[in-house]
C-alpha cells in the first residue's frame, strides 16, 4: 500500500477549514483500502490583527464581510454544507472572535506527541469554536482541550504562560504565504502537489489515487 502525507494549512476559526477537514476525512475513508494517508496540521491566521483578548465576533464579521445580510447568507450556506458532512455549525453561539496564535502553538506541541494527538486537538478546537461557542484564544479552554486529547495540563499551562514557539508558528505562516498560500484550507500532498479550498471528497480521493500511482510508477522506474 502506498503512503502519502497531507499537510493541511488551516486556521481553527475558518469555517471552510472545518468543512474541508470533514470532507478530507470522507476522502481518506474512500481510499483507506488502497492508500495510507498521514496528516499534518499547519498554521495560518485569517485574522492576525485580532488582539489576544479577542473581539466582538458579530461586529467584526459584519465589518469584514460588509454587513449583517452578507454574514447571514454566508452562515446559512455554511450551515447547510456542514449538515451534509456531520458538522453542526452554531454561529450564533460564537460571541468572541479569537486570536488563534496560542491555538496554533498548542497544535505544535500536540504534534510532538504524535499525529493522533494533534488530530484530536484540532478536531476539538474546531468543535469548540464552531459548535460550542467556546473561546479558542482562552488559555483555560486550550488547557481543557489539551487534557481531553491526552496531553499534560501543567506542561501546557506553563508553555502557554510564556512565549514558547510563537516565533516558530509565525515563521511557518510566513513561509506558507511566501509559497503562495493566501487562503485556507490549503492541502499540500507529499510536499509537492497543492489542492486549494474545501474540495469535495471525490476530488481529494482522486488526487490521492493519482499521486499514489505516480509514486508507484516512480519506484518501478528506479528498480
Amino acid at each position: 500500500m502506498e503512503r502519502i502525507t497531507v499537510d493541511i494549512v488551516s486556521d481553527v476559526v475558518c469555517p471552510w477549514c472545518y468543512l474541508g477537514k470533514a470532507r478530507l476525512e470522507l476522502a481518506i475513508a474512500e481510499v483507506q483500502d488502497e492508500i495510507g494517508v498521514d496528516l499534518n496540521w499547519r498554521p495560518y491566521r485569517l485574522n492576525p490583527d485580532i488582539p489576544p483578548e479577542g473581539v466582538d465576533h458579530k461586529a467584526f464579521l459584519e465589518a469584514k464581510l460588509g454587513g449583517s445580510e452578507t454574514v447571514a447568507r454566508a452562515h446559512g450556506a455554511l450551515t447547510q454544507l456542514g449538515q451534509e458532512v456531520g458538522i453542526a455549525f452554531n454561529f450564533d453561539a460564537i460571541a468572541v472572535g479569537s486570536n488563534t496564535l496560542d491555538a496554533h502553538r498548542l497544535l505544535q506541541w500536540a504534534m510532538v506527541e504524535g499525529r493522533e494527538v494533534q488530530d484530536r486537538v484540532v478536531t476539538a478546537l474546531f468543535k469548540a469554536n464552531f459548535e460550542q461557542g467556546r473561546v479558542v484564544g482562552d488559555h483555560a479552554v486550550l488547557a481543557d482541550i489539551a487534557v481531553e486529547a491526552g496531553m499534560d495540563r501543567t506542561v501546557v499551562e506553563n508553555l502557554l504562560a510564556g512565549d514558547a514557539d510563537k516565533d516558530t508558528v509565525l515563521a511557518e505562516i510566513d513561509a506558507a504565504q511566501k509559497m503562495g498560500v493566501n487562503g485556507v484550507p490549503f492541502f499540500i500532498i507529499d510536499g509537492q502537489y497543492a489542492v486549494s479550498g474545501a474540495q469535495m471528497p471525490d476530488v481529494l480521493a482522486n488526487a490521492f489515487r493519482e499521486i499514489a500511482q505516480l509514486k508507484a510508477e516512480a519506484r518501478k522506474g528506479m528498480i
